[in-house]
Parts: structure tokens; C-alpha cells; sequence
């Protein structure tokens, strides 16, 4: 069964950010099923803290819709940098961080993650 968790009725808009505190990156399920998550993430110069780096079960699909960023994958010497309508697709276990975000606005993404 599909729980949708961003609005009672499944209804929502991705750009609605007016209400959000931004100091702190902010992550909003949208849907939420068996081995599938896709969520909302707004970033407003947030990075990976140094020396730490993402290490997660899942893979995850990300998808640059407003803003941009940097991520790195482990063992790549410069990251790569999104903009909108850039996507990545992170492998399961793949050790990656998030070198930037734009400081100037928000960076919005949507995120897949699954199995």
C-alpha cells in the first residue's frame, strides 16, 4: 500500500517552499511504499559535514529541479555539479556527500530512493 505523508488529500506542490525554515535543510516524504521513497529535499547552502560521506542501502535517484549543487562519489577527484533539470542516480552503497548547495536561493530536489 502507497502512504502519501506531504498532504492528507496527496495532493502538493513542489515549489511551495514560502513556509519553510531553511537554516537547516528541510526533507518532506511525498510517497513512501515498500522499498520506494520518493521525497522532497530543500537546501539552502547546506553541505555534507568534512570527512563524512553518505552510505545508504538504497539507491537513490535525485533530481535537481530548482537551484543547484555539487555532489562527489568516493574516489572522484572533483565533484559534479547539478542544475536544474540535472539528474544522478546513486547506486546502493556508493559512498557520496554533497559538496555545496547554492547559497543564493534554494535548491530543490526530488529524490527516489528504492531498491
Amino acid at each position: 500500500m502507497i502512504d502519501s505523508a506531504s498532504a492528507h488529500d496527496g495532493v502538493g506542490n513542489l515549489f511551495d517552499i514560502a513556509a519553510l525554515d531553511t537554516r537547516a535543510e528541510q526533507f518532506t516524504p511525498l510517497v513512501e511504499a515498500k522499498n520506494l521513497k520518493i521525497e522532497r529535499i530543500v537546501s539552502a547552502g547546506q553541505a555534507s559535514p568534512p570527512g563524512f560521506w553518505y552510505d545508504q542501502d538504497l539507491a537513490e535517484w535525485v533530481l535537481v529541479l530548482a537551484g543547484s549543487a555539487a555532489l562527489r562519489f568516493e574516489g572522484e577527484a572533483h565533484p559534479r555539479v547539478l542544475h536544474p533539470g540535472d539528474w544522478l542516480l546513486i547506486p546502493a552503497k556508493q559512498k557520496h556527500r554533497v559538496e555545496w548547495t547554492d547559497k543564493s536561493g534554494a535548491t530543490i530536489w526530488l529524490a527516489v530512493h528504492f531498491s
